[in-house]
């Protein structure tokens, strides 16, 4: 196990403890001070039993956003740290930094399906620790496949982004096929991250990351459908999620060097495909 893994699950068993109230209700509101969360659309600081209950707060009220198949919304409150056409197989983690979706996808996804997405676009969406921790579904789409591989845990902040080359492949992530109702492809890709060794998703319980797997494991759906805007899961704190599109699916909102929210727009379906 990588140092990068054993630092994040000691920190993560802090973060879940329950403390004695008043010092839990320090912690949180500390958390809330140093980083400037905006707690507009959650409960007060001092409902969160622990620090983790806090990273991974739901909102109060659902937020609206349009429902249509027109478009993709976007999948967290985040930053888009970078964003463009994959050329022949090479997507960017940052500018000037870039690797290869085959090497992240691993040899568990059909060669096929990466043709399919080879010339086609990505969107790289980062989650600082201050941001709204759940992911949603963009688009509603049969997931067909998740594949869970483990590995380091490099932070995704701007630096090492910048410094490590491939920091994506070399990550801990879960990677989930995703098919539209006209068979189009789309995959969502989990990116864990220091502190974050943690992913959580509401539709298998039996994926469990940062503990002690050593192999890729590998889940199969034939009956599994995803509602365009609904909930899918959470960081255990901020990281980052790539979303990949195949050739000619859709147009991307020039959203690249933007903090964007859950439910903006940021990609329209092409006309005829």
């Amino acid at each position: 196990m990588h140092i990068t893994n054993k630092i994040s699950q000691y920190f993560y068993k802090f973060a879940q403890t329950e403390f004695p109230k008043s010092i839990q209700n320090f912690i949180n509101k500390s958390y809330v001070t140093l980083l400037g969360l905006d707690m507009s659309e959650f409960e007060s600081s001092s409902s969160y039993k622990t620090l983790n209950s806090l990273f991974t707060r739901a909102l109060i009220k659902p937020r609206a956003f349009d429902e249509s198949s027109n478009n993709f919304i976007c999948v967290a409150d985040s930053y888009v740290s970078a964003q463009g056409a994959i050329k022949e197989g090479i997507a960017l983690q940052i500018k000037g930094m870039q690797y290869s979706i085959e090497k992240l996808f691993t040899s568990h996804i059909a060669k096929e399906n990466i043709e399919r997405l080879k010339n086609g676009s990505f969107m790289n969406f980062y989650l600082s620790p201050k941001d709204y921790h759940r992911y949603h579904s963009p688009y509603s789409a049969k997931v067909t496949k998740l594949v869970y591989v483990p590995g380091k845990l490099y932070p995704v902040n701007f630096t090492y982004l910048n410094k490590q080359e491939e920091l994506f492949v070399e990550n801990e992530r879960v990677i989930l096929e995703c098919l539209t109702n006209d068979n189009k492809l789309f995959y969502m890709a989990y990116i864990g991250a220091l502190n974050v060794g943690k992913m959580v998703f509401d539709f298998d319980s039996r994926i469990a990351t940062n503990e002690d797997a050593r192999e890729i494991e590998v889940y199969q759906y034939d009956n599994l459908y995803i509602k365009k805007g609904e909930c899918l899961g959470h960081f255990k704190m901020g990281s980052t999620v790539l979303v990949f599109w195949e050739k000619d699916m859709v147009d991307l909102e020039n959203l690249e060097d933007k903090k964007v929210r859950f439910t903006d727009m940021i990609a329209t379906l092409r006309v005829n495909n």
